[in-house]
Protein backbone atom coordinates (compact mmCIF):
# COMPACT_ATOMS: atom_id res chain seq x y z
CA UNK A 1 0.00 0.00 0.00
CA UNK A 2 3.14 2.29 1.11
CA UNK A 3 4.52 1.34 -2.23
CA UNK A 4 1.52 2.47 -4.41
CA UNK A 5 1.12 5.60 -2.35
CA UNK A 6 4.55 6.59 -3.39
CA UNK A 7 4.22 5.93 -6.83
CA UNK A 8 1.22 7.88 -7.21
CA UNK A 9 2.97 11.01 -5.84
CA UNK A 10 5.99 10.47 -7.87
CA UNK A 11 3.85 10.68 -11.29
CA UNK A 12 1.71 13.40 -9.81
CA UNK A 13 4.62 15.62 -9.34
CA UNK A 14 6.77 14.77 -12.55
CA UNK A 15 3.46 15.33 -14.16
CA UNK A 16 2.37 19.01 -12.78
CA UNK A 17 5.32 20.32 -11.19
CA UNK A 18 7.83 19.54 -13.91
CA UNK A 19 7.70 22.52 -16.63
CA UNK A 20 6.90 22.58 -19.59
CA UNK A 21 9.87 23.90 -21.24
CA UNK A 22 11.63 21.17 -19.62
CA UNK A 23 9.55 18.55 -20.93
CA UNK A 24 10.97 19.15 -24.27
CA UNK A 25 14.60 19.44 -23.07
CA UNK A 26 15.72 16.44 -24.04
CA UNK A 27 14.84 17.52 -27.66
CA UNK A 28 16.22 20.65 -28.28
CA UNK A 29 18.43 21.20 -25.28
CA UNK A 30 20.39 18.58 -24.39
CA UNK A 31 22.13 18.84 -28.29
CA UNK A 32 23.18 22.29 -27.78
CA UNK A 33 24.66 22.06 -24.51
CA UNK A 34 26.44 18.57 -25.99
CA UNK A 35 27.53 20.12 -28.76
CA UNK A 36 31.35 20.58 -28.01
CA UNK A 37 31.38 16.99 -26.80
CA UNK A 38 29.69 16.04 -29.98
CA UNK A 39 32.33 18.25 -32.07
CA UNK A 40 35.47 16.47 -30.22
CA UNK A 41 33.95 13.22 -30.95
CA UNK A 42 34.13 13.67 -34.89
CA UNK A 43 37.34 15.13 -34.92
CA UNK A 44 38.52 12.33 -33.30
CA UNK A 45 36.48 9.67 -34.63
CA UNK A 46 39.24 8.01 -37.17
CA UNK A 47 41.46 7.58 -33.90
CA UNK A 48 39.93 6.84 -30.75
CA UNK A 49 36.09 6.10 -31.88
CA UNK A 50 33.18 4.81 -34.01
CA UNK A 51 30.07 6.41 -34.20
CA UNK A 52 27.10 5.83 -35.97
CA UNK A 53 24.09 8.18 -37.20
CA UNK A 54 21.27 6.19 -38.71
CA UNK A 55 18.32 8.04 -40.31
CA UNK A 56 14.85 7.34 -40.44
CA UNK A 57 11.98 8.62 -42.93
CA UNK A 58 9.56 10.68 -41.12
CA UNK A 59 11.16 10.67 -37.67
CA UNK A 60 13.73 13.10 -36.28
CA UNK A 61 17.46 11.93 -37.14
CA UNK A 62 19.34 10.39 -33.98
CA UNK A 63 22.60 9.33 -33.42
CA UNK A 64 24.51 6.34 -32.03
CA UNK A 65 27.82 6.64 -31.16
CA UNK A 66 29.78 3.91 -30.40
CA UNK A 67 33.13 5.00 -28.28
CA UNK A 68 36.03 2.97 -27.47
CA UNK A 69 39.68 1.98 -28.45
CA UNK A 70 39.95 0.42 -31.90
CA UNK A 71 40.69 -3.06 -31.73
CA UNK A 72 39.82 -6.20 -33.98
CA UNK A 73 36.75 -6.77 -31.06
CA UNK A 74 35.26 -3.61 -31.12
CA UNK A 75 35.97 -4.25 -35.31
CA UNK A 76 33.70 -7.15 -35.31
CA UNK A 77 31.24 -5.47 -32.88
CA UNK A 78 30.74 -3.26 -35.65
CA UNK A 79 30.20 -5.81 -37.74
CA UNK A 80 27.75 -7.97 -36.43
CA UNK A 81 26.20 -5.72 -33.78
CA UNK A 82 23.15 -4.56 -36.23
CA UNK A 83 21.19 -2.72 -33.15
CA UNK A 84 24.34 -0.55 -32.57
CA UNK A 85 23.05 1.60 -35.37
CA UNK A 86 19.20 0.77 -35.04
CA UNK A 87 17.31 2.95 -32.96
CA UNK A 88 14.76 5.22 -33.05
CA UNK A 89 13.48 6.73 -29.82
CA UNK A 90 10.32 8.62 -29.51
CA UNK A 91 10.22 12.68 -30.18
CA UNK A 92 7.62 14.61 -30.40
CA UNK A 93 4.70 15.18 -28.58
CA UNK A 94 4.13 11.60 -27.35
CA UNK A 95 4.58 11.22 -23.25
CA UNK A 96 7.67 8.82 -24.19
CA UNK A 97 9.47 11.51 -25.67
CA UNK A 98 10.13 12.57 -21.76
CA UNK A 99 12.99 11.47 -20.75
CA UNK A 100 12.10 12.00 -16.83
CA UNK A 101 8.67 10.56 -18.13
CA UNK A 102 9.47 7.69 -19.35
CA UNK A 103 12.48 6.68 -16.58
CA UNK A 104 9.74 7.35 -13.92
CA UNK A 105 7.59 4.61 -15.94
CA UNK A 106 9.79 2.25 -16.25
CA UNK A 107 10.70 2.54 -12.27
CA UNK A 108 7.57 2.93 -11.11
CA UNK A 109 4.87 1.69 -13.15
CA UNK A 110 3.87 -1.75 -11.89
CA UNK A 111 4.24 -4.65 -14.93
CA UNK A 112 2.54 -7.79 -15.32
CA UNK A 113 5.35 -10.97 -16.01
CA UNK A 114 5.35 -13.80 -18.09
CA UNK A 115 7.75 -14.68 -15.64
CA UNK A 116 7.73 -15.85 -11.86
CA UNK A 117 11.01 -16.34 -9.41
CA UNK A 118 12.22 -19.33 -7.73
CA UNK A 119 13.48 -17.78 -4.96
CA UNK A 120 17.32 -19.54 -3.16
CA UNK A 121 18.62 -17.81 -0.21
CA UNK A 122 22.17 -18.31 0.18
CA UNK A 123 23.95 -17.69 3.04
CA UNK A 124 27.24 -16.60 3.04
CA UNK A 125 30.22 -17.32 5.38
CA UNK A 126 29.47 -14.73 7.99
CA UNK A 127 25.64 -15.72 8.42
CA UNK A 128 24.60 -13.22 6.45
CA UNK A 129 21.94 -13.94 3.64
CA UNK A 130 21.43 -12.98 -0.10
CA UNK A 131 18.92 -13.94 -2.44
CA UNK A 132 19.33 -15.53 -5.72
CA UNK A 133 15.88 -14.95 -7.92
CA UNK A 134 15.85 -17.44 -10.44
CA UNK A 135 13.43 -16.61 -13.25
CA UNK A 136 11.44 -19.13 -14.82
CA UNK A 137 8.02 -19.47 -17.31
CA UNK A 138 4.92 -19.04 -15.36
CA UNK A 139 3.84 -22.62 -16.90
CA UNK A 140 6.62 -24.39 -15.16
CA UNK A 141 5.17 -25.01 -11.52
CA UNK A 142 7.98 -24.39 -9.08
CA UNK A 143 10.49 -26.89 -10.81
CA UNK A 144 14.10 -25.51 -10.89
CA UNK A 145 16.59 -26.40 -13.87
CA UNK A 146 19.30 -28.98 -14.08
CA UNK A 147 22.27 -28.76 -13.45
CA UNK A 148 23.30 -30.62 -15.80
CA UNK A 149 21.83 -28.13 -18.37
CA UNK A 150 24.39 -26.32 -20.89
CA UNK A 151 22.43 -23.20 -21.42
CA UNK A 152 23.72 -19.57 -20.47
CA UNK A 153 23.05 -17.69 -17.07
CA UNK A 154 22.57 -14.04 -17.43
CA UNK A 155 22.91 -12.71 -14.25
CA UNK A 156 21.48 -9.49 -12.96
CA UNK A 157 22.57 -6.96 -10.66
CA UNK A 158 19.83 -4.26 -9.67
CA UNK A 159 19.58 -1.08 -8.87
CA UNK A 160 21.22 -0.48 -5.00
CA UNK A 161 18.18 0.48 -3.60
CA UNK A 162 16.40 -3.41 -4.15
CA UNK A 163 13.44 -1.90 -6.22
CA UNK A 164 12.93 -4.44 -9.29
CA UNK A 165 11.95 -2.59 -12.10
CA UNK A 166 9.89 -3.00 -15.16
CA UNK A 167 13.04 -3.10 -16.33
CA UNK A 168 14.53 -5.74 -14.70
CA UNK A 169 11.33 -8.13 -15.48
CA UNK A 170 11.15 -7.35 -19.47
CA UNK A 171 14.96 -8.47 -19.44
CA UNK A 172 13.90 -11.65 -17.55
CA UNK A 173 11.32 -12.22 -19.78
CA UNK A 174 13.50 -11.43 -22.84
CA UNK A 175 16.42 -13.44 -21.84
CA UNK A 176 14.21 -16.51 -20.63
CA UNK A 177 12.96 -16.46 -24.60
CA UNK A 178 16.76 -16.41 -26.10
CA UNK A 179 17.67 -19.47 -24.34
CA UNK A 180 19.56 -17.50 -21.34
CA UNK A 181 18.91 -18.94 -17.21
CA UNK A 182 18.15 -15.25 -15.49
CA UNK A 183 18.59 -15.05 -12.24
CA UNK A 184 18.47 -11.54 -10.04
CA UNK A 185 21.14 -11.05 -6.93
CA UNK A 186 19.43 -9.35 -4.25
CA UNK A 187 21.54 -7.58 -1.73
CA UNK A 188 21.46 -8.30 2.03
CA UNK A 189 17.53 -6.99 2.85
CA UNK A 190 16.85 -5.94 -0.60
CA UNK A 191 13.48 -7.25 -1.83
CA UNK A 192 11.99 -9.19 1.10
CA UNK A 193 15.64 -10.76 1.52
CA UNK A 194 15.53 -11.28 5.81
CA UNK A 195 18.55 -9.56 7.22
CA UNK A 196 19.92 -12.37 9.84
CA UNK A 197 23.15 -10.50 10.44
CA UNK A 198 23.88 -6.93 11.92
CA UNK A 199 25.64 -5.87 8.47
CA UNK A 200 24.77 -4.00 5.35
CA UNK A 201 26.13 -4.11 1.99
CA UNK A 202 28.35 -1.31 1.37
CA UNK A 203 27.78 0.45 -2.01
CA UNK A 204 30.95 -1.47 -4.01
CA UNK A 205 31.86 -4.16 -2.02
CA UNK A 206 31.81 -7.33 -4.32
CA UNK A 207 32.40 -9.72 -1.38
CA UNK A 208 28.77 -10.58 -1.47
CA UNK A 209 28.64 -11.10 -5.53
CA UNK A 210 31.83 -13.17 -5.28
CA UNK A 211 30.26 -15.69 -3.07
CA UNK A 212 27.10 -15.97 -5.11
CA UNK A 213 29.02 -16.04 -8.40
CA UNK A 214 30.60 -19.37 -6.80
CA UNK A 215 27.49 -20.58 -6.04
CA UNK A 216 26.30 -20.40 -9.51
CA UNK A 217 29.09 -22.11 -11.16
CA UNK A 218 28.82 -24.60 -8.73
CA UNK A 219 24.81 -25.33 -9.60
CA UNK A 220 25.57 -24.45 -13.68
CA UNK A 221 28.99 -25.29 -14.52
CA UNK A 222 28.37 -26.41 -18.17
CA UNK A 223 26.73 -23.16 -18.65
CA UNK A 224 28.92 -19.76 -19.52
CA UNK A 225 27.95 -17.05 -17.24
CA UNK A 226 27.20 -13.49 -18.29
CA UNK A 227 26.44 -10.19 -16.43
CA UNK A 228 24.12 -7.03 -16.90
CA UNK A 229 23.55 -4.35 -14.52
CA UNK A 230 21.00 -1.37 -13.78
CA UNK A 231 21.44 2.07 -12.81
CA UNK A 232 23.60 2.00 -9.92
CA UNK A 233 23.84 -1.68 -9.73
CA UNK A 234 27.03 -1.35 -12.46
CA UNK A 235 28.81 0.06 -9.21
CA UNK A 236 28.83 -3.19 -7.74
CA UNK A 237 29.31 -5.14 -11.07
CA UNK A 238 31.99 -2.80 -12.23
CA UNK A 239 34.00 -3.47 -8.52
CA UNK A 240 33.74 -7.49 -8.52
CA UNK A 241 34.92 -7.26 -12.45
CA UNK A 242 38.09 -5.29 -11.13
CA UNK A 243 38.72 -6.89 -7.90
CA UNK A 244 38.56 -10.47 -9.89
CA UNK A 245 39.99 -9.41 -12.81
CA UNK A 246 40.07 -12.77 -15.40
CA UNK A 247 39.03 -14.81 -12.52
CA UNK A 248 35.52 -13.23 -12.35
CA UNK A 249 33.97 -16.65 -14.44
CA UNK A 250 31.83 -14.04 -16.57
CA UNK A 251 32.36 -13.66 -20.05
CA UNK A 252 30.89 -10.83 -20.92
CA UNK A 253 28.93 -7.89 -19.49
CA UNK A 254 26.55 -5.16 -20.05
CA UNK A 255 25.91 -1.82 -18.14
CA UNK A 256 22.69 -0.21 -18.70
CA UNK A 257 22.20 3.20 -17.57
CA UNK A 258 24.90 3.18 -15.30
CA UNK A 259 26.69 5.74 -12.80
CA UNK A 260 30.12 5.96 -12.94
CA UNK A 261 31.62 8.80 -10.17
CA UNK A 262 29.72 7.19 -7.89
CA UNK A 263 31.29 9.85 -5.10
CA UNK A 264 30.24 12.80 -6.93
CA UNK A 265 26.55 11.52 -7.78
CA UNK A 266 25.81 11.08 -4.50
CA UNK A 267 27.22 14.88 -3.26
CA UNK A 268 25.83 16.51 -6.64
CA UNK A 269 22.43 15.28 -5.40
CA UNK A 270 19.32 14.85 -7.89
CA UNK A 271 16.73 16.69 -9.14
CA UNK A 272 14.71 17.62 -5.75
CA UNK A 273 11.49 15.65 -6.77
CA UNK A 274 14.19 12.34 -7.75
CA UNK A 275 15.88 12.76 -4.55
CA UNK A 276 12.58 13.05 -2.28
CA UNK A 277 11.15 9.81 -4.02
CA UNK A 278 14.14 7.66 -3.92
CA UNK A 279 14.89 8.59 -0.67
CA UNK A 280 11.38 7.87 0.98
CA UNK A 281 11.46 4.64 -0.87
CA UNK A 282 15.08 3.78 0.75
CA UNK A 283 13.33 4.30 4.02
CA UNK A 284 10.54 2.61 3.48
CA UNK A 285 13.11 -0.44 2.62
CA UNK A 286 14.93 -0.27 5.97
CA UNK A 287 12.25 0.62 8.33
CA UNK A 288 11.47 -3.24 8.58
CA UNK A 289 15.14 -3.97 9.98
CA UNK A 290 14.68 -0.82 12.26
CA UNK A 291 15.39 -2.94 15.50
CA UNK A 292 18.44 -4.77 13.96
CA UNK A 293 19.99 -1.18 12.83
CA UNK A 294 19.62 0.26 15.96
CA UNK A 295 21.99 -2.41 17.44
CA UNK A 296 24.90 -0.41 15.55
CA UNK A 297 23.40 2.72 14.30
CA UNK A 298 21.07 5.79 16.13
CA UNK A 299 18.07 4.62 13.68
CA UNK A 300 16.38 8.33 14.58
CA UNK A 301 19.72 9.70 12.81
CA UNK A 302 19.28 7.89 9.80
CA UNK A 303 15.44 8.32 8.99
CA UNK A 304 15.48 12.15 9.86
CA UNK A 305 17.90 11.97 6.83
CA UNK A 306 16.53 13.94 3.42
CA UNK A 307 19.45 13.23 1.37
CA UNK A 308 20.85 9.98 -0.60
CA UNK A 309 24.29 11.07 0.62
CA UNK A 310 22.62 11.30 4.10
CA UNK A 311 21.43 7.76 4.36
CA UNK A 312 24.44 6.22 3.31
CA UNK A 313 26.72 8.22 5.36
CA UNK A 314 24.71 7.04 8.30
CA UNK A 315 24.91 3.57 7.83
CA UNK A 316 28.63 2.97 7.06
CA UNK A 317 30.71 6.19 8.26
CA UNK A 318 29.78 5.94 11.83
CA UNK A 319 31.78 4.14 15.01
CA UNK A 320 30.53 0.31 14.32
CA UNK A 321 31.68 -2.75 13.52
CA UNK A 322 29.70 -2.32 10.18
CA UNK A 323 32.16 0.16 8.79
CA UNK A 324 35.86 -0.61 8.62
CA UNK A 325 37.08 -3.79 11.01
CA UNK A 326 39.04 -1.98 13.41
CA UNK A 327 35.55 -0.50 14.31
CA UNK A 328 37.22 3.10 14.42
CA UNK A 329 35.00 5.67 12.38
CA UNK A 330 35.01 6.07 8.64
CA UNK A 331 35.16 9.45 6.81
CA UNK A 332 32.86 10.37 3.60
CA UNK A 333 36.25 10.28 1.69
CA UNK A 334 38.00 7.10 3.28
CA UNK A 335 34.33 5.18 2.45
CA UNK A 336 34.32 5.93 -1.26
CA UNK A 337 38.29 4.80 -1.44
CA UNK A 338 36.80 1.36 -0.89
CA UNK A 339 33.80 1.33 -2.59
CA UNK A 340 34.45 3.55 -5.86
CA UNK A 341 33.32 1.50 -8.70
CA UNK A 342 36.11 2.18 -11.06
CA UNK A 343 38.93 1.58 -8.29
CA UNK A 344 40.55 -1.16 -9.91
CA UNK A 345 39.18 -0.42 -13.88
CA UNK A 346 42.51 -1.55 -14.97
CA UNK A 347 42.23 -4.99 -13.77
CA UNK A 348 38.75 -5.97 -15.62
CA UNK A 349 39.61 -8.40 -18.08
CA UNK A 350 36.72 -9.40 -20.09
CA UNK A 351 34.14 -6.82 -22.81
CA UNK A 352 32.04 -4.48 -20.60
CA UNK A 353 29.74 -2.45 -22.71
CA UNK A 354 28.00 0.60 -21.35
CA UNK A 355 24.71 1.65 -22.76
CA UNK A 356 24.22 5.53 -21.56
CA UNK A 357 21.49 7.85 -22.62
CA UNK A 358 23.19 11.73 -23.39
CA UNK A 359 19.32 13.15 -21.41
CA UNK A 360 19.37 10.79 -18.65
CA UNK A 361 17.40 12.11 -15.84
CA UNK A 362 19.25 10.19 -13.12
CA UNK A 363 22.90 9.78 -13.70
CA UNK A 364 23.23 13.55 -14.84
CA UNK A 365 25.10 15.89 -16.92
CA UNK A 366 27.19 13.99 -19.73
CA UNK A 367 30.58 15.74 -19.55
CA UNK A 368 31.31 15.12 -16.19
CA UNK A 369 29.52 11.67 -15.12
CA UNK A 370 30.52 9.31 -18.24
CA UNK A 371 34.55 8.98 -17.99
CA UNK A 372 34.92 9.03 -21.74
CA UNK A 373 38.84 8.63 -21.34
CA UNK A 374 38.11 4.99 -20.06
CA UNK A 375 36.25 4.02 -23.00
CA UNK A 376 39.16 5.44 -25.40
CA UNK A 377 42.05 4.11 -23.89
CA UNK A 378 41.12 0.95 -22.37
CA UNK A 379 40.21 -1.84 -25.21
CA UNK A 380 37.73 -3.84 -22.94
CA UNK A 381 35.31 -1.17 -22.19
CA UNK A 382 32.90 -0.07 -25.23
CA UNK A 383 30.23 2.85 -24.76
CA UNK A 384 27.01 3.32 -26.76
CA UNK A 385 25.66 6.89 -26.12
CA UNK A 386 22.58 7.71 -27.46
CA UNK A 387 20.90 11.42 -27.98
CA UNK A 388 17.89 9.87 -26.06
CA UNK A 389 16.73 7.55 -23.84
CA UNK A 390 16.52 8.78 -20.69
CA UNK A 391 17.40 6.29 -17.54
CA UNK A 392 17.34 2.32 -18.32
CA UNK A 393 13.83 3.48 -20.53
CA UNK A 394 15.38 3.67 -24.18
CA UNK A 395 11.55 3.79 -25.56
CA UNK A 396 11.01 2.94 -29.62
CA UNK A 397 8.84 4.46 -31.83
CA UNK A 398 7.88 0.81 -33.59
CA UNK A 399 9.43 -1.89 -30.76
CA UNK A 400 11.19 -4.98 -31.80
CA UNK A 401 8.64 -7.77 -30.36
CA UNK A 402 8.78 -11.48 -29.71
CA UNK A 403 6.29 -14.17 -28.41
CA UNK A 404 5.54 -14.27 -24.91
CA UNK A 405 7.32 -16.97 -22.61
CA UNK A 406 4.71 -19.95 -22.96
CA UNK A 407 5.37 -23.32 -23.97
CA UNK A 408 6.67 -23.59 -27.31
CA UNK A 409 6.12 -20.07 -27.92
CA UNK A 410 2.76 -20.74 -29.21
CA UNK A 411 -0.50 -18.61 -29.30
CA UNK A 412 0.83 -16.07 -26.55
CA UNK A 413 0.44 -12.18 -27.40
CA UNK A 414 3.66 -10.85 -28.49
CA UNK A 415 5.13 -8.76 -25.83
CA UNK A 416 8.02 -5.58 -26.48
CA UNK A 417 11.52 -6.05 -26.80
CA UNK A 418 13.40 -3.01 -25.60
CA UNK A 419 16.70 -1.97 -27.30
CA UNK A 420 19.06 -2.00 -24.96
CA UNK A 421 18.34 -5.47 -24.42
CA UNK A 422 18.18 -6.31 -27.78
CA UNK A 423 21.60 -4.68 -27.91
CA UNK A 424 22.70 -6.86 -24.78
CA UNK A 425 22.04 -10.19 -26.48
CA UNK A 426 23.97 -9.06 -29.44
CA UNK A 427 26.77 -7.94 -27.84
CA UNK A 428 26.94 -11.09 -25.67
CA UNK A 429 26.84 -13.10 -28.83
CA UNK A 430 29.23 -11.44 -30.87
CA UNK A 431 32.03 -11.07 -28.15
CA UNK A 432 31.46 -15.15 -27.18
CA UNK A 433 31.65 -15.17 -31.46
CA UNK A 434 34.83 -13.63 -31.49
CA UNK A 435 36.79 -15.45 -29.13
CA UNK A 436 35.60 -18.50 -30.50
CA UNK A 437 37.48 -17.72 -33.89
CA UNK A 438 40.42 -16.32 -32.40
CA UNK A 439 40.73 -19.49 -30.37
CA UNK A 440 40.51 -21.66 -33.55
CA UNK A 441 42.77 -19.44 -35.35
CA UNK A 442 45.43 -19.86 -32.36
CA UNK A 443 44.85 -23.67 -32.83
CA UNK A 444 45.01 -23.82 -36.91
CA UNK A 445 48.60 -21.31 -36.33
CA UNK A 446 49.90 -23.62 -34.05
CA UNK A 447 49.30 -26.54 -35.74
CA UNK A 448 51.19 -24.97 -39.37
CA UNK A 449 53.90 -24.34 -36.67
CA UNK A 450 54.37 -27.59 -36.20
CA UNK A 451 53.88 -26.76 -32.42
CA UNK A 452 51.03 -29.39 -31.61
CA UNK A 453 49.20 -29.89 -28.29
CA UNK A 454 51.97 -27.30 -26.09
CA UNK A 455 51.23 -24.71 -28.49
CA UNK A 456 47.17 -24.67 -27.91
CA UNK A 457 48.04 -24.46 -23.88
CA UNK A 458 50.23 -21.82 -24.26
CA UNK A 459 47.41 -20.27 -26.35
CA UNK A 460 45.11 -19.98 -24.11
CA UNK A 461 47.06 -18.79 -21.01
CA UNK A 462 47.70 -16.28 -22.77
CA UNK A 463 44.43 -15.27 -23.67
CA UNK A 464 42.86 -12.47 -21.09
CA UNK A 465 39.84 -14.07 -21.46
CA UNK A 466 38.34 -17.38 -21.82
CA UNK A 467 34.70 -18.48 -22.99
CA UNK A 468 35.23 -21.62 -21.71
CA UNK A 469 37.05 -20.97 -18.48
CA UNK A 470 36.84 -24.21 -16.20
CA UNK A 471 35.47 -24.34 -12.63
CA UNK A 472 38.77 -24.75 -10.29
CA UNK A 473 38.41 -27.38 -7.84
CA UNK A 474 37.10 -26.20 -4.28
CA UNK A 475 39.32 -26.09 -1.74
CA UNK A 476 36.79 -26.30 0.71
CA UNK A 477 33.82 -28.04 1.64
CA UNK A 478 31.06 -25.77 -0.51
CA UNK A 479 28.06 -27.32 1.70
CA UNK A 480 29.15 -26.12 4.72
CA UNK A 481 29.55 -22.60 3.48
CA UNK A 482 26.32 -22.88 0.88
CA UNK A 483 23.33 -23.51 2.94
CA UNK A 484 20.33 -22.20 0.63
CA UNK A 485 16.64 -23.58 0.10
CA UNK A 486 14.11 -22.37 -2.36
CA UNK A 487 11.99 -20.53 -0.31
CA UNK A 488 8.90 -19.06 -2.46
CA UNK A 489 7.64 -18.58 -5.99
CA UNK A 490 5.96 -14.87 -6.62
Amino acid sequence: MLECLVVVLIVILVVFIWPGSAYFYTEGQTDALLEGLSHTEDRNSDAKNHSFTHDKHDVTTDSVAFICKPSALANYLLKHCRSFSDYSPCVGWPWRASAVLQSAYEACWPYYSAVQFVRDNLQLSDEGLVALDWAVPSHQRRRRTSSHSSSPVLLIVPNSFGRITRNVQKLCETALFHGYLPVVFNRRGHNGTPLTSVKLQQFGDPSDLREAVRYIRYRQPAGRLYAVSESTGAGLLLSYLGECGSSSYVTAAVCLSPVFRCQNWFDKGLWWPLQWGITLYQKFSLCRYRSALGQIIQTEHLFSKSTLRGIEEALFCHNSTIAPPTGSSLSWDAYWEHNEPLRDVDEVAIPVLSICAKDDPIRGDTKSTIPLELFETNPHFFLLLTDRGGHCAFSTISPTTCRDVTPNNCGADKQEINWSHKTMLEFFRASTDFFAVEERSKQLAARRRGLGGVGRGRAFRNRSISTCKRVPACSHNIHAIYNWQRSYTR
